[in-house]
């Protein structure tokens, strides 16, 4: 009877050393799982296996990762056989999260840590370092060795997911990815990359509905936000961007069936030397894609090369297409806008000659180009204007 005492007791000190339980959560420390806050150490399989034992659960569930450096190869937790799935998985993070430091283990991965079909996932805190700098270096020097790099965090085909307090520095690729996904929100996230680190998007939507974006920061090397085909009911709200290429619709049209974007607000932001502010862009190709109900509203610009941009044009590279783009812009409001230019055109809206834009709206318009008056130029564009309009609208 005492041997039999003796197994029980070491079997429990066990299962408690994994886990603990307040309140009826479940929570699981990475370190008990063989996590090390080294920074050298490859901590990915504790991370899994503490997502396996949440999953497992029928009850909500914690992952904690403690104070430290915790570095982590490509990390996919996967919803799709999760039994707490749309319970409640919450990951707590007082660490830093690292990617390895040669580039090539994840960079042609697509994503270094990605969730795929879970719902009710909540992430707070926490520093995700994609250690991106060397592939950037790789990408200037015109190498053809260069993986195109993986997404920091990634969600796709999710839902009722938060983002809460987290931050993403030097990423290979985008920071933050949303797709497929609906009602996600993203509080407080910070975002920090060189100024000339490409294609580091700080947070890219695409395809999903219900994305929210609050009280965040963004310097990176390309769009603070980037919205892509399919997305709808976005709002994003108190934001400051810069450096970077500003908010960016688009681009659209690059497919014939290309859904379109609809209801987006973009309200209270601060555009900071960036190379756009609010910007939507198409490529000059036949497309079904659409832009319909946008307001961008109460935005500051500071030294911003193009503060309102529609390029119907899109053409980043030397080779582009030259065909009218067929992507039809309808709707777009941009309301109490005001601050500096960095060039005398402040507000160029050039529109598709097939498809011209229709129902823009100038409200309060207010910018300014040094010492000069500022510019607007319009093709293809039509809309009204009420309040104060400067520089004068060419609508």
């Amino acid at each position: 009877m005492k041997m039999e005492y003796v197994a029980v007791t070491l079997l429990l000190s066990t299962f408690f050393m994994h886990q603990s339980v307040a309140n009826g959560v479940t929570t699981y420390n990475v370190v008990n799982l063989g996590a090390k806050p080294d920074g050298k150490t490859d901590s990915t399989k504790a991370f899994l296996s503490a997502w396996a034992s949440a999953c497992a659960l029928e009850n909500p569930a914690t992952i904690y990762v403690p104070p430290g450096t915790y570095l982590i190869g490509k990390a996919y937790f996967q919803g799709e056989h999760c039994s707490n799935t749309g319970k409640g998985i919450t990951f707590r993070i007082d660490g830093t999260l690292v990617a390895p430091s040669d580039y090539r283990d994840v960079g042609n991965a697509g994503s270094w840590i990605k969730f795929e079909r879970v719902s009710g996932v909540s992430i707070y805190g926490g520093v995700l370092d994609g250690r991106g700098s060397a592939l950037w270096a790789c990408k200037a020097s015109s190498s053809d060795n260069c993986p195109i790099g993986a997404t920091s965090l990634a969600f796709y085909n999710s839902k009722n997911v938060v983002i809460n307090g987290v931050t993403s520095i030097n990423s290979q690729k985008f920071h933050i990815a949303i797709e497929s996904s609906q009602n996600v929100m993203l509080q407080g996230t910070k975002v920090s990359a060189s100024g000339k680190s490409p294609n580091t998007d700080g947070i890219h939507i695409q395809m999903s509905s219900g994305v929210t974006v609050l009280n965040s920061r963004i310097a990176t090397g390309d769009d603070c936000i980037s919205i892509g085909p399919g997305s709808s009911n976005l709002r994003i709200e108190n934001v400051a961007c810069g450096p970077g290429h500003g908010i960016s619709i688009g681009s659209l049209g690059w497919e014939l069936q290309e859904p379109g974007v609809q209801n987006v607000t973009v309200k209270t932001v601060t555009f900071t030397s960036t190379s756009n502010g609010v910007r939507i862009k198409t490529w000059g190709r036949p497309s079904k894609a659409f832009v319909d109900g946008v307001v961008f509203q109460h935005l500051v610009m500071v030294n911003v090369q193009n503060p309102i941009l529609i390029d119907q044009n899109y053409c980043p590279h030397n080779s582009c297409p030259t065909q009218n783009s067929g992507v039809k812009i309808n709707d777009v409001t941009y309301e109490d806008i005001h601050g500096t230019s960095a060039t005398k055109v402040a507000v160029r809206l050039s529109c598709s000659k097939k498809n011209p834009c229709s129902e823009i709206k100038l409200e309060d318009v207010n910018l300014s180009y040094g010492h000069s008056p500022a510019e607007a130029s319009c093709v293809n564009a039509e809309g009204t204007t009420s309040g104060v309009i400067v520089p004068t609208s060419c609508l």
